[in-house]
Formats: C-alpha cells, structure tokens, sequence
C-alpha cells in the first residue's frame, strides 16, 4: 500500500483539518503563492514522489478555487504522485448540466473535463446537483450523501408528525428517498421562475395540514426558493418548517432572507465554509464522512456502508 498524503486548498482549510483529524493524518506541508495580478503557484514543501494523494478542495466561489485545485493537481502529478483524487465537497457548476435553453454552456461537463486534464485519478463529491453528473467523468468518482449526516438529525429531533417536501419538481427524487426512510408521506413544491434565483410563483402540491415539514434540497444559494415555500407551506396550515441542504451557497440577501423567513431552521453542512453566523443556521460536519470514504478508498473496500 503506498503512502497516503492528505492536502488543503485555501478555501477548505478548516474542514480539510477536520478530515484529516478523522483520518487520523495531519494534512501535508503546502504552500500557495500569488502574484499581484492573482496567479497562483502552489508548492509541495514535502516529497509526495509515489504517494496517494488527496486534495481538498471546495469550489466556491468558483473561479479561484476550482483553478487553484486544478493547479495542485497539476503540481502533484508533476512531482510524480502515484494516484490523486481531487475530493471535492462542493462541485461548482453543477447547476449548468444541460442544455435547456439555446447557445448555452453544459458547464458541468467542462469541469469535469477540467479535473481530468488536469490530472486527477479520481474525484470525490457529495451531493451532486443531479445524479446524472457522474456520467460526466471517464474517472472513478465517489458521489456521497449528505444523508448519511442529516437522518440522524433528524431522527434525534422526534418529530410527530414528519412529511417531507421537495421544493422543485426536481427535488423529487431527493425528498422521496427521506420519505421512504422514514416511512411518511411527501408533498411537491412547483415552482415557476421568471429569470434564475428569482421565482415568479409558486404551489404545494398536497397536503400539509398539521405537519412538521422538512424541506428537502441540496443547495440553497439566496434562499428565495425555500423561504417562499416555508410561507406557502405554513399557511397552508403546517405546524412548522425546516429545511435541510448539503451545500450552503449562501450569497446574496440569503442570511437576512433566512432571519425573516418562516423557516423554524436551516440545517446545512460545512462543504462551503459560512460567511457570517445565523440563529437559524445550524450547521453539520461532512468530516467524518469523507475520512470513513478516503479509508475506504485507499483500503480497496466498499462506500456502500455509508450510504442510508
């Protein structure tokens, strides 16, 4: 088995630590330089000539961070790493899977194309935008899912009368998995948009009459979607509302959104560090779940064990 090396980009730092701790490594020595105009150059200070090496790095914002990963990529299989999967907690772009409209790009298969020319062996996600994303790579790609943190939660919180709402029609599958778990019914949140992060109008479909309400979803980026639903969903007569998504994007008026809102809380996870703190923001560790998968993954067995 060769060695396994554990390394940080910028923006993953506190996380990158939290994994490494769980993995039971200290993350590796290395350093990322800028020049006034903002090029990066990163350096390994330690030999990885050999090693399996794991980078980790969430991209976003976007730019900076997903050409600073592909840089460190570059650099370790330069410095001839023997494997290196790029894990990365939150893959940006993925909204953009497909062509829906004219001219436009699938940007989601660019970065994938990226990651690869770059040199990846591998890639480590959690919670895709759609599932249909893994398709996109020619390389071994871990997809995760952040149920395997948020069910527990759930399930210490011992709601009575639990159902489980899809805020888009595309969020069906997701909330219908929870659902099933927990043996209760869902209801449809659809949704027309006029222009993105802007909805036009919105309906329940079904009834939430006396439910404690989980809103389902695996980003939330300016909130607009999911406050609307939890003002719909409570006068539709629900006891209250929550809303639980992996990736807390978070831009824009979404803090103070999420402050006014009807929402009871907000539960994400740490793939996206947060910009400023909320009461209604409660924020869970993916940590032990990408260090169980990179064991997993370095020890040749089964990430089936972490799925719910």
């Amino acid at each position: 088995m060769t060695e396994v090396k554990l390394f940080s980009g910028t923006n993953s730092h506190l996380l990158a630590e939290k994994i490494a701790k769980n993995y039971g490594k200290s993350l590796g020595d290395l350093t990322i330089s800028k020049f006034s105009d903002g090029e990066m150059s990163p350096s390994y200070n330690e030999s990885v000539r050999g090693c399996t090496v794991f980078l980790i790095q969430t991209t976003n914002p976007n730019a900076d961070n997903l050409m600073e990963l592909c840089l460190m990529i570059d650099a370790a299989k330069r410095a001839s790493a023997y494997k290196v999967c790029a894990v990365v907690p939150y893959y940006g772009y993925a909204r953009q899977d497909r062509k829906d409209r004219p001219r436009v790009s699938i940007a989601a298969k660019l970065i994938a194309n990226m990651l690869t020319s770059a040199g990846a062996d591998r890639i480590m996600t959690c919670d895709l935008h759609a599932g249909q994303i893994q398709g996109f790579f020619d390389i071994p790609l871990d997809h995760l899912n952040g149920s395997a943190i948020f069910v527990p939660y759930l399930e210490r919180l011992n709601l009575d009368n639990l159902l489980f709402a899809a805020p888009d029609v595309g969020g069906v599958a997701r909330a219908r998995s929870y659902a099933k778990h927990f043996e209760v019914e869902m209801v449809v949140c659809d949704k027309h948009r006029k222009r993105a992060n802007e909805v036009a109008s919105m309906q329940v479909i079904g009834d939430v009459e006396g439910k404690d309400v989980i809103l389902i979803d695996d980003l939330v980026d300016t909130a607009g979607t999911l406050c609307k639903a939890a003002q719909i969903i409570m006068d539709k007569g629900a006891t209250s509302v929550r809303a639980i998504a992996t990736h807390g994007v978070l831009s824009g008026n979404a803090y103070d959104n999420i402050e006014n809102s009807l929402l009871k809380e907000l539960v994400i996870t740490d793939t996206i560090p947060m910009k400023r703190q909320s009461s209604k923001i409660r924020v869970l560790s993916v940590a032990d779940l990408f260090a169980k998968a990179i064991h997993a993954v370095t020890g040749n067995t089964s990430i089936s064990a972490l799925f719910i």
